[in-house]
């Protein structure tokens, strides 16, 4: 009866799934349910699912809420009815609880071995990485995940179809979705773990073998890969396929070859097929990395990989279906290592050159904390002789990588290696150089030289080289680029976009609202290109259909902020108060510390004469913005408005130290400096004022009327008549009316 039974379930699972031929993992459990059972209690086999009781390491009363200095932010993990949420809040000035959010938690990516990281399902089946994780060091606590610990808010990160490869097993990508550079999706229902079929391959055959009257072991057992039957390359490029990162700063560490879906690796494949492996050129003294990836890269440094010439594999030492642990772990290694050293090791230590201990992992493999994930601590794959001297678990500072501190220079192949000389490898090799920015200027030279010989069908070698010269800074470049690409794959919404872009800075307005409607057609759900085509309404001043389109992206994509605040901006500017507030107010929940929202909606308080809260949005923007003087002498005119001329002055003066150059800051600081009674200095700045602005007809009636205080009668009316032409008529007004007092 069993047979049966998988026999009708597994129609029923193929049919659904033809061409992937995947099943339902828990088919495997009806004939290997000792492994079945081991292998769930594994990383990989805890490595995405939903929360609930039973799964929750976490402990929910230590640390929580949690208070993120660098952003001023507070974090809470709360359960509810069942259900999990990440909160986030800030406090006002007031000491009120602000811009708060809530997210529901509907999946955990990560084991919590070394990291639980907590994602929420939006709309159209996008999934984004919430900003605080659970890491178990040290009894466990609560922490920013990386990218997250700065000084400044992170927009929730929507989860790549990369790491989804090797967080899980493969999902369905919704219609639309799968386009390179669409916005990530994910069709429900999603897996849950890394399954049985990312090692062993699609299981339809197996099991439909299986359930066949008659069939032979032998046939049954053909029908799916076993990792331990490949050849060594193979099966090491089973764990390759996640475990090998050269980096993950910024380099192109892995380039997916543009003819393969995001999910179209198979176990058994040579993974060259899939993906090629990139890294930086080897420099004199470079330290090694230690990553929270670099399992594979680090065992490939070690002299016993070397000296093994392939025979040493990650199933050496690891059963994928079973993890020791503890004693048994410490036991298990070492009777790893004494196959090879076994007798030298007895040498040693009748030598008294050795201790007697035998957990050789703990010295020649320490655990240590990653360099890019900081707060976690893993395995050191590269098995070295002596343990380094220094504190491997020290704290590290999170490094946040700079246009300056990022690598520029080679991209070299790192697996496999040498790269086969073939043109299309010639084409990836290019690519490589330019995809990060790294190589740029030759590697535009090689990518122009390797697509004008080749022609490649592919439209993303086209696509590649546009950004390149869209990262050079030239658009008319890059626009040619982006129409050999859209000549090959017209419905590539994202080259569309980049394309109009640079139409765009090239003054070809026309062109570029084309080229963007084009891209609306292609992807109609992608708020991206929804922004993209209001600002360039916002260009033509089409204040209807700006609104339009700003709006729409906002509902698309509730997690861009850029599109709230300019819906807010356009809402303010027909005079819609209430709902431009309420925009702003969603921009700053999303990312509370957006300078250029908080100065907006400073601006719309202080119109609405609502200034303490005014004056405190300017500064709030000011702080994270010090260097825009629009924000900063808005906020001395409010300032000014509550009675604090000192600290407008103040505002002013660190604006003019920014840009001296701003004829409305001198004149308005004029103003500040005469109230005070510092004369001189008022007429000074009125002076500069219309130095750098001749037809300022305010500042010319300012300028005259300190004159006339001064006692310079002469260069008083000099300056009021030429104000008492200006086009304002409340300036000539009262121009008129100082000379009539003056008799002139």
């Amino acid at each position: 009866m069993r047979w049966i039974w998988v026999a009708v379930v597994v129609v029923t699972a193929a049919s659904a799934q033809t061409k992937e031929e995947f099943v339902d993992a828990k088919l495997c459990r009806g004939c290997h349910a000792a492994i079945f059972e081991t292998y769930r209690q594994t990383g990989m086999g805890r490595s995405f699912y939903r929360p609930n009781a039973a799964n929750t390491i976490e402990d929910y009363g230590k640390g929580n809420p949690s208070y993120h200095a660098p952003t001023g932010a507070y974090y809470a993990m709360v359960r509810r009815g069942g259900q999990y949420f990440q909160q986030r809040w800030q406090l006002g000035s007031d000491g009120q609880p602000e811009y708060r959010q809530e997210w529901q938690i509907d999946y955990v990516m990560g084991s919590g071995n070394h990291v639980r990281t907590y994602l929420h399902r939006g709309a159209g089946g996008v999934l984004v990485e919430l900003p605080l994780a659970w890491y178990p060091e040290q009894g466990g606590s609560w922490g920013m995940n990386p990218g997250y610990d700065t000084d400044h808010f992170i927009a929730p990160r929507k989860i790549a179809y990369e790491c989804m490869f090797c967080h899980n097993a493969y999902p369905r990508i919704p219609a639309g979705h799968e386009r390179p550079n669409s916005v990530p999706a994910y069709a429900d229902p999603l897996p849950e773990g890394i399954d049985c079929q990312r090692c062993h391959g699609p299981g339809s055959r197996h099991v439909q073998a299986a359930g066949t009257a008659g069939a032979r072991k032998e046939d049954i057992r053909a029908a799916i890969v076993n990792p331990a039957r490949l050849s060594g390359d193979r099966q090491m490029e089973v764990c390759m396929q996640c475990h090998l990162q050269t980096t993950s700063r910024r380099l192109p560490a892995a380039i997916a070859r543009f003819d393969r879906g995001p999910f179209a690796y198979r176990a058994g494949q040579p993974l060259s097929d899939y993906l090629l492996f990139f890294d930086r050129a080897p420099a004199p003294g470079a330290e090694p990395k230690f990553e929270i990836v670099s399992s594979v890269v680090r065992l490939r440094e070690s002299q016993c990989y070397l000296q093994s010439r392939g025979a040493l594999t990650c199933l050496t030492c690891h059963d994928p279906h079973r993890i020791p642990r503890g004693e048994e772990a410490t036991r298990h290694y070492a009777a790893v290592c004494r196959q090879c050293h076994g007798a030298a090791f007895d040498q040693l230590v009748a030598a008294s050159r050795h201790t007697a201990a035998t957990d050789c992992v703990s010295c020649h493999m320490p655990k240590r904390r990653t360099d890019d994930v900081v707060r976690a601590v893993i395995t050191d794959h590269r098995i070295q002789r002596r343990k380094p001297a220094r504190d491997l678990l020290a704290e590290l500072p999170e490094v946040h990588e700079s246009e300056a501190s990022a690598y520029h220079g080679e991209v070299v192949p790192y697996y496999p290696k040498p790269l086969p000389a073939t043109g299309e490898n010639a084409l990836y090799l290019a690519v490589a150089q330019v995809e990060h920015a790294s190589n740029l200027a030759q590697g535009i030279e090689r990518l122009t030289a390797e697509i004008e010989k080749q022609k490649p069908r592919s439209a993303e070698f086209y696509f590649a080289l546009g950004e390149a010269w869209r990262n050079q800074g030239n658009a008319a470049k890059a626009v040619a680029a982006y129409e050999q690409a859209v000549a090959r794959d017209a419905r590539s919404a994202w080259t569309l976009r980049r394309m109009a872009e640079s139409l765009e800075k090239l003054q070809q307005w026309p062109r570029a609202a084309e080229v963007l409607n084009r891209a609306i057609q292609a992807a109609p759900e992608d708020a991206r290109g929804w922004y993209a085509l209001g600002e360039w309404y916002t260009h033509a001043g089409r204040r209807d259909e700006e609104m339009r389109a700003f709006r729409k992206a906002a509902e698309l994509d509730p997690d861009l902020p850029d599109a709230f605040n300019n819906l807010g901006s356009v809402l303010a500017e027909t005079g819609d108060v209430k709902n431009a507030e309420a925009a702003f107010g969603s921009a700053l929940r999303v990312q509370p510390d957006f300078a250029d929202a908080q100065a907006n909606l400073g601006m719309l308080l202080a119109v609405e004469d609502r200034l303490p809260e005014a004056a405190d949005h300017f500064e709030r923007s000011l702080k994270a913005k010090p260097e825009n003087t629009t924000a900063r002498c808005n906020f001395a005119v409010a300032l000014a408005r509550l009675n604090r001329p000192r600290e407008a002055m103040e505002q002013l003066e660190m604006a003019l130290r920014t840009d001296a150059n701003l004829p409305d800051a001198h004149e308005m600081l004029g103003n500040l400096q005469q109230s005070e009674g510092h004369l001189d200095k008022a007429v000074a700045e009125y002076r500069e004022a219309v130095r750098l602005r001749p037809d300022f007809g305010r500042a010319r009636l300012d300028l005259g009327v300190a004159l006339a205080e001064t006692g310079d009668a002469a260069g008083a009316v000099e300056q009021l008549r030429r104000a008492a032409s200006d086009a304002d008529p409340g300036v000539r007004q009262r121009a008129l009316g100082a000379l009539k007092v003056m008799g002139k």
